[in-house]
């Protein structure tokens, strides 16, 4: 295998599945000059970076246990490597230590959103800080980010956010961005009746025309409604406090 062809796919296992330039890319992320020992993943990552969007769970115990083991350099290294499993898990262990000084960091990574599967913890770990500093993030990824309905980013995600805190603050932050919003998912719609289209065509060449007919059929009776909800972000909260108190 040759060195383009690995570093693609190890980009792609770090979660850089979509690589883009952005407004942000002047922002400088925290990076590490170093490599992560076998010996840290196994304690800090491996058990929790598929749990904690869980409110349930062995590993909630497993975390209060190491919880005096948590120092800003664990989350620092944590944060500062180039991949979505240790930057969840950097980011929540430094919310519930409550390293607000790390803030930046978080921020940067979630306006630039280098790796995917991170910006919804980052967006719950803000929720949970609720400052101003964090809200403002929160406002200049949708501000930049809704403007780009090709990136399946953390759009829906971060307006739910926004909608819990305006329940909680008495704000109204959610109302700015209602209108474009709705223009990228509008967006998005249309989109995907071109994809649809250049689907149908293959499916013609390949299988005939009638199974392309009954394919866009299926597609065009599809109705996306996409209902925000602030549950699951709620319930987070509250599993965040109870780790920072305990």
């Amino acid at each position: 295998m040759n060195e383009n062809r690995q570093n693609e796919i190890n980009l792609h296992s770090a979660g850089a599945t979509v690589r883009h330039r952005s407004d942000f890319d002047h922002l400088k992320s925290h990076k590490n000059d170093f490599e992560l020992s076998k010996e840290f993943i196994d304690q800090w990552v491996l058990p929790f970076y598929m749990e904690m969007r869980h409110t349930s769970g062995s590993w909630i115990e497993d975390m209060k246990q190491l919880k005096d083991e948590i120092t800003e350099e664990v989350t620092l290294a944590l944060l500062g490597d180039f991949n979505w499993r240790t930057r969840t898990v950097g980011a929540y262990l430094s919310a519930i230590k409550n390293y607000e000084n790390q803030i930046d960091i978080i921020g940067v990574h979630l306006l630039k959103s280098e790796v995917c599967y991170a910006g919804d913890l980052y967006a719950l770990v803000f929720a949970f800080y609720n400052n101003q500093k964090t809200i403002d993030y929160l406002n200049q990824y949708l501000d930049y980010y809704l403007q780009k309905p090709q990136l399946y980013f953390d759009q829906e995600r971060v307006m739910e956010t926004l909608v819990y805190l305006d329940g909680i603050n008495g704000t109204n932050n959610y109302s700015k961005h209602l209108t474009q919003w709705e223009k990228m998912l509008q967006d998005r719609h249309e989109i995907s009746k071109i994809r649809n289209l250049q689907t149908a065509e293959i499916i013609k060449q390949q299988e005939g025309k009638v199974k392309a007919e009954e394919f866009l059929k299926a597609t065009n009776n599809f109705k996306f409604k996409y209902n925000l909800d602030t549950e699951w972000i709620t319930e987070q909260i509250h599993l965040l406090k109870e780790l920072r108190e305990f």
